[in-house]
């Protein structure tokens, strides 16, 4: 499906925290970790990776939240909805929940990281899966791949 046009609004469940992307994304993904599945007490996490620059909070404060090492889970303080995701040491992108999004209709996954914790019934129509995280080289192609898919 294709992308609706930029920027795309989203807030937390309670709306408390709202927030904008105003950049198209890097990738779409679905996580299976282990730790993924206790944060959102579902077979696996979904993220949209955007450019740092093309997110930005439009109201309210997130709280640090989930893991406090090197990645790093923002939430509402009231709601406690997990809203996205920053890595230590990489400030070229965050991963923002999509079903947070206003219109989250049109996310898909294109990457499943983690497999290999896969819950056995657990299926996505990700075009790549990789037992735990691509080789950090295979990046530059898989944004590339993902930008000519939706474009």
């Amino acid at each position: 499906m294709r992308q609706p046009e930029l920027p795309w609004d989203g807030g937390c469940r309670c709306d408390r925290v709202r927030f904008r992307v105003s950049a198209a994304p890097l990738l779409t993904m679905a996580c299976h970790c282990a730790g993924c599945q206790r944060m959102t007490s579902s077979a696996f996490s979904l993220s949209v990776a955007v450019p740092t620059a093309g997110f930005a909070l439009t109201r309210g404060e997130p709280v640090l939240g989930g893991l406090h090492g090197e990645v790093q889970h923002y939430g509402c303080p009231y709601c406690m909805s997990w809203i996205f995701t920053r890595p230590t040491g990489i400030d070229t992108f965050v991963n923002v929940r999509p079903t947070l999004l206003d219109d989250p209709r049109w996310f898909a996954p294109f990457i499943e990281t983690w497999t290999s914790e896969r819950l056995p019934w657990a299926t996505t129509p990700a075009v790549h899966s990789y037992e735990k995280l691509p080789a950090m080289e295979e990046y530059a192609a898989l944004t590339a791949e993902y930008a000519a898919s939706v474009s």
